[in-house]
């Protein structure tokens, strides 16, 4: 390395990128993708996490008097939190630094997080690798930013929101630099020597309780198959991983893709496993042949989104699904012994007895098809930018009004105003005895349990539940990774 590149390395201006607090463990996924567009002999990219620090505010007073700006990543709910409360200590020892939110929150509301809080100067909509390129150019140079897209900022007459930019292929991109964060620490956190990945970006599906078609409006982007697999070589040799966890929308949107990929990770010979997400009408029209190259080179697990077992339901949300497609994948990820996560929603709007008892039917169907299937089941929430929270907005529904009030929306856990304190009963109950009748815990005693649980939950008996009692004494809670 020349003298001349050492010392422009150390003039370096520094980009401090932060992570939210949360309950998972994923690798920061967002910011990595931001942070490695930069030129690196010009910006030090600083990732701190605020599900791994211990002294998140000491490393920011450490850095701040050398930072170009400050980007905070944010999900609507609760890490809006944290993100405020990190977002008013920078400013508060930083007063002319630039703190800018990204992410899902402010592709949502552009100007709302500004218009309640003085310390978010500019917010970031859609797709951030171009656009978070463009803008710290623009913030170095000093110059003025109604020409970048995809932003909303301060201005001096008020809040303005720019052009948006529309989605660019993410193939031209180079790869993610993952030494911007100390992998072995999330390998930690995980418990496993897990390595989280995402090929492409957007999806074609107008689902209406997703935000995506807003989002993104109804575009896909990937990287090519071939480039993904030297890729996570390259990464593999690097960082020693033995499993990938996908974190695409819709991975398997092409055919044709999947089966190179899969091909090349046979060729190359990666010995890794990984999981990714499917549309059951994507796994329908994979040929037995991409199934099996699938399995073989190291698919260990598929999370598909069922949603309702009502096919009424499914048409009205606009899942452009069968459940005949479900019970496809389900039976080849049976025979192929893929695991799959079979997500569920209850308690949409309006949503009638015969569609409830149809959702717990089929649970029931796919629970008693395998031990390596899981139907978790969560209440609807309206999540704002789909077309279902619009017409429950039109039908009076009151959506959180401010930034701090979108900190508390819980999407997980309590249920809607749409459940009733019957079903809400039902369901906490059915969950239950479906982690405690089809789960996979090991021991005798456990195993009087599990079979006590499928009978309950086969024959919707939950009274007197003395299981639950013995369970809550003897399983460990883990938090959500």
């Amino acid at each position: 390395m020349s003298v001349d590149l050492i010392l422009s390395m150390k003039l370096r201006k520094k980009v401090i990128l932060y992570n939210p607090k949360a309950v998972f463990f994923d690798m920061p996924l967002a910011l990595l993708a931001v942070g490695s567009v930069l030129d690196e002999q010009r910006y030090e990219v600083i990732i701190l996490d605020g599900r791994l620090e211990e002294n998140v505010e000491d490393k920011l007073i450490e850095n701040l008097d050398q930072a170009l700006c400050f980007g905070v990543t944010v999900i609507t709910g609760a890490p809006i939190k944290d993100a405020l409360h990190i977002s008013k200590f920078v400013k508060k020892h930083s007063q002319d630094l630039p703190i800018i939110w990204g992410g899902w929150h402010t592709s949502l509301f552009p100007l709302q997080p500004m218009h309640d809080n003085d310390c978010i100067d500019i917010t970031v909509q859609g797709q951030g690798e171009y656009t978070f390129k463009e803008l710290v150019h623009y913030l170095d140079a000093g110059l003025p930013l109604e020409e970048v897209q995809g932003i909303s900022y301060r201005g001096e007459a008020g809040l303005v929101q720019n052009a948006g930019r529309p989605l660019q292929p993410i193939d031209d991109l180079e790869k993610v630099n993952y030494d911007l964060i100390d992998v072995e620490q999330y390998f930690r956190k995980k418990g496993r020597r897990q390595f989280d990945y995402i090929s492409s970006i957007g999806c074609y599906f107008r689902c209406s309780f997703c935000a995506d078609p807003f989002v993104y409006d109804r575009k896909f982007y990937a990287i090519d198959a071939i480039k993904m697999v030297e890729h996570l070589a390259y990464y593999k040799e690097r960082y020693h991983f033995d499993d990938v966890n996908f974190q695409d929308e819709t991975f398997f949107t092409y055919k044709n893709r999947i089966s190179d990929f899969a091909k090349g990770l046979i060729d190359r010979k990666l010995d890794i496993t990984w999981a990714a997400t499917m549309r059951a009408d994507q796994g329908e029209r994979l040929t037995d042949p991409v199934w099996q190259l699938c399995k073989i080179s190291g698919l260990r697990r598929l999370l598909i989104g069922v949603e309702s077992g009502s096919q009424e339901m499914l048409d009205w949300m606009q899942k452009d699904i069968k459940l005949s497609q479900v019970f496809y994948c389900a039976d080849k990820c049976e025979a192929l012994g893929i695991a799959v996560i079979f997500p569920f929603i209850v308690g949409f709007p309006d949503e009638s007895r015969d569609s409830v008892e149809a959702t717990v039917a089929v649970i029931k169907e796919l629970n008693s098809r395998s031990e390596h299937f899981d139907t978790p089941i969560f209440y609807f929430k309206p999540y704002p930018g789909s077309a279902i929270t619009r017409q429950v907005q039109a039908n009076g529904y009151r959506l959180p009004e401010t930034t701090d009030e979108w900190g508390d929306f819980d999407y997980i856990g309590s249920s809607g105003p749409w459940v009733d304190d019957e079903k809400e009963r039902f369901f906490e109950a059915f969950k239950f005895y479906l982690k405690l009748g089809f789960g996979r815990r090991q021991g005798v005693l456990f195993s009087l349990l599990r079979k006590l649980g499928q009978w309950r939950v086969m024959k919707n008996q939950f009274k007197l539940p003395i299981e639950k009692f013995l369970a809550d004494r003897l399983w460990i809670k883990k938090q959500l990774s």
